[in-house]
């Protein structure tokens, strides 16, 4: 990519937010595309996100504001795409313009529902866009946190580690350090099962099981993660660095979690539908674990152990009883 290239955000949300707040750190202009218009309006008189991360200030003369993605996507070469995974394909089917030659990123925890693929598969797959021009945004890092400016860390995966290392000096300011990978796949599949990871979590939080339980849980999540990943994309990967292992631990336990808190109210006795209705903000989690389940499940023999996803599977989707669903996984962890 050129030095002068033009960089849009799409989406409206807390990541969004974050990402078009590190990106005004070394660019002059950022095209933002959110839905909202009352949003749009109330950002260019009082200079914050209305909705999310109202915390931070920006220069509007920095943004380029738009309700129509067709705008942004235009008017930019890279592109960030940071919106829920269960309205991406919605977002997309408006799009008039072409995605050809831009560089797209991902910092879309899940699973696209229409076609049961992670958002670079379905990028490359339907808009016919190389390997090489898609990359996937991941952390170990969380919005709240960037919005207070500490320090937080963040991964870039692209198969062109030159598309990945542009991106990253993009990002990297005096809060936020990246690192590139080679490791799309695998990078975007572990964003998408942390939040799965990170429910149960919250469930066996909600169910008042203790830090000694956390523990076992967590450290079987991420051989879980490492078993479903190699049954899907195998390479060579260290399952214990910061974009699997660290992004699993920051959403597990962090109070900003919002997987995590999903499924605290589903273990302290809500249901899915209240639990949603309760909370602002979408839990990716619920609909990845879904996705997660039947992905591997069609995989027959090749499949992989995965007593985790199946239990909040067994609890979200088969209205089963998180207390005897639990009590049942504690027999399957070591």
């Amino acid at each position: 990519m050129k030095k002068d290239s033009k960089f849009a955000v799409i989406g409206g949300g807390s990541w969004a937010t974050a990402i078009t707040k590190m990106l005004c750190e070394s660019v002059q202009t950022v095209h933002w595309y959110m839905r909202n218009q009352d949003a749009i309006e109330h950002i260019k008189k009082e200079d914050h996100n209305p909705n999310y991360l109202s915390s931070v200030e920006f220069d509007v003369s920095q943004l380029k504001l738009t309700n129509d993605i067709n705008i942004a996507v235009a008017e930019a070469d890279c592109i960030v795409f940071a919106i829920p995974s269960a309205f991406l394909k919605t977002e997309l089917d408006q799009l008039t313009t072409s995605l050809k030659d831009k560089l797209i990123f991902s910092a879309i925890k899940g699973i696209v529902p229409e076609s049961s693929l992670i958002v670079g598969e379905h990028f490359h797959k339907t808009y016919d866009i190389p390997f090489d021009h898609i990359g996937v945004i991941t952390g170990p890092c969380h919005a709240e946190e960037v919005a207070l400016e500490r320090l937080s860390y963040l991964t870039i995966a692209c198969s062109n580690e030159d598309n990945a290392k542009f991106l990253a000096d993009h990002l990297s300011n005096h809060y936020i350090k990246c690192k590139t990978s080679e490791d799309i796949i695998g990078t975007e599949y572990a964003a998408m099962l942390k939040n799965i990871y990170a429910i149960a979590a919250g469930i066996a939080h909600g169910l008042g099981y203790g830090d000694n339980f956390q523990a076992v849980l967590m450290s079987n999540a991420i051989r879980e993660m490492k078993r479903y990943i190699k049954k899907t994309y195998k390479m060579k990967r260290n399952i214990n660095d910061s974009a699997y292992l660290g992004d699993l631990l920051v959403t597990g336990y962090s109070v900003f979690s919002r997987n995590r808190m999903f499924g605290n109210m589903i273990g302290k006795g809500y249901t899915v539908k209240s639990a949603q209705l309760e909370m602002s903000m979408i839990a990716e989690g619920y609909y990845a674990t879904k996705s997660a389940y039947h992905i591997n499940k069609n995989k027959g023999d090749k499949k992989a152990r995965t007593p985790i996803i199946n239990a909040v599977y067994e609890v979200l989707y088969e209205h089963k009883n998180p207390k005897k669903v639990f009590l049942k996984l504690t027999e399957k962890l070591d």
